[in-house]
């Protein structure tokens, strides 16, 4: 795990499908930390259905960045991270969402519908989001399987 004084990213996954096929990789843990460059890899990835990157943080909570065509949807697990963690209070920023209270419930913030074309409806991704007992990794492998990589995401988590 890479510590720099910003946390710890637990990985970082860029997923995306080609020829009918998914494609998932890790990428360095650094781009967890900086939105803007994630964004910029995933625009070399564009992918048939666009492409998304998950990035888990601390074993604590994770987000979720999905670029199709030009449109930017982001998804953070549990808001209240945005009071301790950067990365999360980047993300908040960038959805303009007034930045959370200590005292505000764990939530996901963000675009619920993120995934639906994918087979993942919102209701689904916040009962997923809102189980306190799952890590953050274990959050993406039911996405993932939900979304039809699952497999693929398995193979390359470290």
């Amino acid at each position: 795990m890479v510590s720099d004084g910003e946390g710890v990213v637990d990985f970082v996954v860029v997923a995306y499908r080609e020829e009918g096929r998914w494609l998932v990789e890790t990428v360095p843990r650094q781009l967890g930390h900086d939105l803007g460059k994630l964004v910029d890899l995933l625009r070399q990835r564009p992918g048939e259905s666009g492409s998304l990157a998950f990035v888990s943080v601390d074993e604590d909570f994770f987000y979720a960045v999905r670029l199709i065509g030009g449109e930017l949807r982001l998804l953070l697990s549990d808001v209240t991270a945005a009071t301790d963690w950067p990365m999360a209070r980047d993300v908040v920023k960038r959805l303009e969402l007034p930045l959370p209270d200590d005292d505000d419930p764990v939530q996901p913030a963000g675009d619920l519908t993120i995934f639906a074309d994918l087979g993942v409806d919102p209701m689904a991704l916040a009962a997923i989001c809102d189980d306190l007992d799952s890590y953050p990794d274990e959050m993406l492998m039911q996405i993932a399987a939900r979304a039809g990589f699952g497999p693929q995401l398995d193979d390359v988590l470290p």
